[in-house]
Order: structure tokens, then sequence, then C-alpha cells
């Protein structure tokens, strides 16, 4: 279990309070410092599984704990970023790529209940939108919004369309479990066989 992409896993959520205390500590290279936490934290997301799959050191441990990791830090950082963006232009974006990992995370585990969780397994639609979810918290986290509204702007344009193949990454993952979602249940005598 303690085998090293766990403890790089391990030390992204770590990463969590430290990323809270520094952005909002009141001195200017705060948002600098924020970013670059955040970007370990991005390189680590890579690197355990990039390890992983070099070290071949898969374990059920990493299996589960890599995904939560992953959404900890993104719903971190977007409820901070929501302080300094209070806008329904900030928000929309935010609740999206919030609640699809919600829901995601709550029909992987129901499909593994079924014993069908490969059939929701990470799709390269999902690589592409936590590449640019990272790339576009990261911008968001550097800049100061007031200061730097072009780079802030860029950084939100970045964030929706994260959002947009967030919301796309869900639709095939709804796709592939509606074959269980429309199976016709069976009554309790059908499944004991009587």
């Amino acid at each position: 279990m303690w085998n090293l992409p766990n403890i790089l896993t391990l030390m992204r959520i770590a990463l969590i309070p430290i990323l809270i205390t520094v952005f909002y500590l009141p001195w200017e290279w705060h948002h600098i410092a924020s970013a670059a936490i955040f970007g370990v934290a991005a390189i680590t997301d890579w690197l355990d599984g990039y390890l992983a799959r070099k070290l071949n050191q898969f374990t059920p441990f990493g299996a589960f704990l890599d995904p939560v990791a992953d959404k900890l830090i993104v719903a971190a950082a977007l409820i901070l970023l929501l302080e300094t963006h209070p806008t329904p232009l900030f928000a929309l974006p935010a609740i999206v790529i919030i609640s699809r990992e919600i829901v995601i995370s709550a029909l992987r585990e129901w499909m593994a209940e079924l014993g069908a969780r490969t059939s929701v397994a990470v799709s390269y639609v999902g690589k592409i939108k936590t590449t640019l979810q990272m790339i576009a918290i990261a911008v968001l986290l550097a800049v100061d919004p007031v200061a730097y509204p072009v780079f802030d702007q860029f950084g939100i344009g970045l964030l929706y369309i994260a959002a947009l193949l967030t919301l796309w990454s869900m639709v095939i993952y709804l796709k592939a479990a509606w074959p269980e979602f429309s199976r016709v249940p069976q009554t309790a005598s059908e499944k004991d066989g009587v």
C-alpha cells in the first residue's frame, strides 16, 4: 500500500490545506504561490499514474484514492476561486465541474456494485477535460483578476471549455451505463432462482 504512486497521491491531498492557507495569505505573491502548489498537485496526478504503470505498482488503495484526490483538490481550488470571482459567470462552470464529479463518482460506485465498473472507465475525453481543467485553475490562481483581467478572462474561457468537456464526458459515461439503467429489474424470487 505504501508505494511511491500512493505516497504521491496522499501528498496531493496533503497539499489541500497548504493551498487554502497560502491562498489567504495577505502577501502579494500569494497568487503565484497558490498556482505553484496547485501545479505540483496536478503534476503528481500525472506522475502517480505514470509510476504505477511503469513500476507495476497498482493497488486497490491507489485505485480508490487517486480519483478522490483529484476531485478534492479541484473542488477546493474552485471553491477558493469563487471568493475572488463571486459572479454567476464563474459559478456556472464551477458548479458544472463539481456536480459532474459527484455524479460520476456515484455512477462508478453503483456500477462497481453491479460488477460492471470497467464500463465506466476513464475515457480519452475525460483525460483532455482534466488537463484543461488543471491548466484553467492554475491560470486563475496565478493572477489577480483585478490587476490582470485579460489573463483572468483567458482562465475563465479555459474553464468553460473544460466544463463543456466535463458534460460531454459525463454523457459518455452515462451512455456506457445505460444498459444497466434500462435493465428490467428482477423480482426477489427470480434472483433466488425460484
